[in-house]
Formats: C-alpha cells, structure tokens, sequence
C-alpha cells in the first residue's frame, strides 16, 4: 500500500523536493568520516571548529541548487541556518556509525535528541539510519525491527516525514565492497527494501543502496571480473522497485559523482521508479581538501566551481531518471 501521510507530512516532503515532487537533497550529516577526512587533508588532527566551518560552507555554497540538505544536530545546525530558504532540512536521529560493543550493528540514538526536538529545529523530516542483514536472525532483527517501529511511531505523532535510510552488510563477511558480498548484496538489499516497507514502521521515504555493486557490472567492471552480466544487474533493480510501494530514493553510498550518475542512468533502463537521492560524498568529498588544507576561501572556491557542477549534473540526471513521489502517497487526516 503507499505511504498515509498527513496533510503535514505532506507539505513537509514537498519542501524537501524540487518543483516535480522529485528530492534532490544533499547529505551532509557524516560526523566521524568527515573527522578522518579533515584530519587527512589537513596534517593537524580532527578539529570540531573546521567540521562545523565546512558544513556551514557547503549548506551556504551548495542549498542554492539542492531541494533540502540532511544535516546531524551534532555539528550541522549552525549549517541548517545557512541553507538557502527554498531549501527543505533532514535532521538525524542517530549517533554515527553503530555501536560496537556487541554484535548486531545496533544503532545508538543521539542522547539530547527526539522527533519533538527534530521539529523544533525547524526540520521537515527525521532521518534514522540502520544497518541490517536480512540474514542474521531473529534475535537481533526482532531488536531492530522494534527499533524503527518506536521512531517511525515518534515520528507520525509529531507529524513529520520519516526517512529510513537502509544500509546492508553480512554479518559473516569483512568487507561490502569486494567481489563476495557483491554477490550476496542483490538478495541482502531487495529482503531490507521488503521488511521496511510495511506499514507498522510508519516510513515515508526508503533511502537506499543501489541493489547491485555498479563496479561489478558487466560493461562497468574496469579491469575487475563481472559478478553480474547487464541483464541480472537490471533485474535486481526492478526486483527492488517492485519489493516497495513506499517513495524511495538512492544513496550515493561513497562512490564517485560520475558513478552515481552512471547508476542513476542504468536504474531509469532497467525500469526503476526511484524518486530523487539523497547525495553525500559524490557531491563533496573532494572538496574536503582544498578546505581543510588551504583554508575557507580555497574551499569556496572549490564549492561554487566543482561542486556547484557535481549538483548541476546530477540536477539534470534527476530530470531525466526519476519520477515524482506523489504517485506513491495517499494524504490522511
């Protein structure tokens, strides 16, 4: 069934969107990823100070061309103030990461945080992020299950649209970016698209991965073994479409801007109804160094250049590959 939204949520979800009811949002709420990629470019440690600093840039260079921005209340709310004003703002519930002092991948709230403050803030939605591997049994999905029930619960009470971002793993592999788990993650990521959009979760947007590892594709590979011919790679994306009638939107997940755009292009071909991205490091990423090494200026500079180009580019993209997400909600009062 699709999404029962309010009138509110509603409303919400079209200030996160462009003109065509399509959500072209920028992420920016990684907090010890970025900490790493400063400290790297910079030579002198992690500094709160140049985080809050570059988020605030990006929110002020880069709102001007997104539909919204996904921001973290840790580091990102003086960027929430920067944004432009037809700009639409996510805020995250979550702590970064999981927490690694058992198994599972749980998830950690943010300790001060709650949808009544998510909304206060002056955001349109709440964005949880959760990992999960269909395959790891009861014991540990049950605990999360009931975890997205209470913040999609929490969520609906306070009238805002929740965003469940998505993110599989194997809880007996290392790696998800080698050629194993490529082979597995069609069946980890479709089952994740499946569970979630049930309606006990009360979910109003999917944020998910692409069902396939791009790099693995036949005709994508550079160098590297196929683990999927074209075709299989298409039907995963289909397969994944027709797994949900909620609104979902693609992840960047890491991977370079001209990736993302190539995996947008294939998703289109292969009959995927996505609804826009929420896009991260694919827009930003190599912005990090000119900011953290150079200084603020060279880091603007690079912005209104090369990063204001990446959103340009994936604008046009979006035109061209995804479709509105009113075709997938029904408003309730």
């Amino acid at each position: 069934m699709p999404a029962e939204l309010t009138t509110t949520q509603f409303n919400h979800l079209k200030q996160l969107s462009n003109d065509d009811n399509v959500i072209s949002a920028l992420a920016l709420d990684q907090r010890g990823s970025l900490k790493k990629m400063i400290a790297s470019a910079s030579g002198e440690g992690e500094s709160e100070e140049v985080i809050i600093d570059f988020k605030k840039a990006i929110s002020e260079e880069l709102t001007k061309y997104a539909s919204s921005i996904l921001l973290d209340p840790e580091y990102g709310l003086p960027a929430a103030k920067k944004r432009d004003s037809k700009s639409g703002l996510l805020l995250s519930y979550e702590k970064t990461g999981y927490d690694a002092t058992e198994p599972g991948r749980f998830p950690d709230l943010i300790d001060n945080q709650s949808a009544l403050r998510i909304g206060e803030e002056g955001a349109d939605a709440v964005k949880f992020l959760l990992y999960y591997d269909a395959d790891e049994g009861d014991k540990i999905n049950d605990r999360k299950k009931a975890f997205v029930e209470r913040v999609g619960a929490e969520s609906k009470a306070n009238n805002l649209p929740f965003f469940l971002e998505l993110v599989s793993y194997d809880a007996n592999m290392d790696s998800v970016t080698d050629a194993a788990y490529a082979k597995v993650k069609p069946h980890k990521v479709i089952e994740l698209t499946r569970e979630f959009s049930k309606p006990r979760y009360n979910v109003s947007v999917l944020k998910l991965e692409v069902p396939v590892n791009q790099k693995f594709v036949e005709g994508f590979t550079d160098g590297d073994e196929p683990v999927y011919t074209a075709q299989e790679a298409a039907n995963y994306y289909k397969e994944q479409a027709e797994a949900t009638n909620l609104p979902f939107i693609f992840l960047s997940a890491g991977v370079t801007n001209e990736m993302f755009l190539k995996e947008l292009h294939f998703a289109k071909d292969s009959g995927s109804n996505f609804n826009g991205v929420l896009c991260g490091r694919a827009t930003w990423k190599l912005g990090v160094k000119p900011f953290a090494a150079e200084g603020e200026e060279a880091g603007r500079q690079w912005l209104q250049t090369e990063g204001k180009a990446n959103i340009e580019r994936l604008n046009k993209v979006l035109a061209e590959t995804a479709t509105p997400w009113s075709n997938k909600v029904k408003v309730v009062d």
